[in-house]
């Protein structure tokens, strides 16, 4: 038997919920900055995917925390990406922490990704209209 087979939650699909406390302007900023648009939408949420992958964002009375990545896409051509994302108006964060320094907005950061034989990763982040944090990266092999 597979490690897995008996864990219930290695057989599920993991699917991120961002908060917004104006759903209404995140529907904005997702369709006019981020040209994505949902696949469902239900009262108090709107769901999107990716590649495969799904996230919802849903109104919430409570603040996003906006301290860490909530969710992040992995890409082909980060500097195509961030240059695109500029032109729509997405401002991109600048971090200087010990071991993480970003340069126009783009962070080269050594070591990430070494399951997928990667040395490392570029990345970048920005946050969305209800302050989210949503990072974008690059792996670096």
């Amino acid at each position: 038997m597979n490690a897995d087979d008996s864990n219930i939650l290695a057989r599920g699909r993991v699917a991120t919920r961002l908060p917004a406390q104006d759903l209404d302007r995140a529907r904005r900023f997702y369709s006019e900055v981020l040209g994505l648009e949902p696949v469902d939408e239900r009262p108090g949420g709107l769901l999107y995917r990716c590649g495969g992958t799904e996230f919802a964002v849903f109104g919430s009375t409570g603040a996003a925390p906006g301290t860490f990545t909530q969710m992040g896409w992995e890409v082909d051509d980060l500097d195509t990406v961030v240059a695109q994302l500029r032109e729509r108006g997405v401002t991109f964060e600048e971090v200087d922490v010990p071991g993480l320094r970003t340069k126009d907005g783009i962070a080269d950061i050594d070591g990430n990704y070494p399951s997928k034989g990667a040395r490392g990763e570029r990345a970048a982040w920005f946050r969305d209209s209800e302050g989210n944090l949503l990072g974008i990266g690059q792996p670096v092999v």
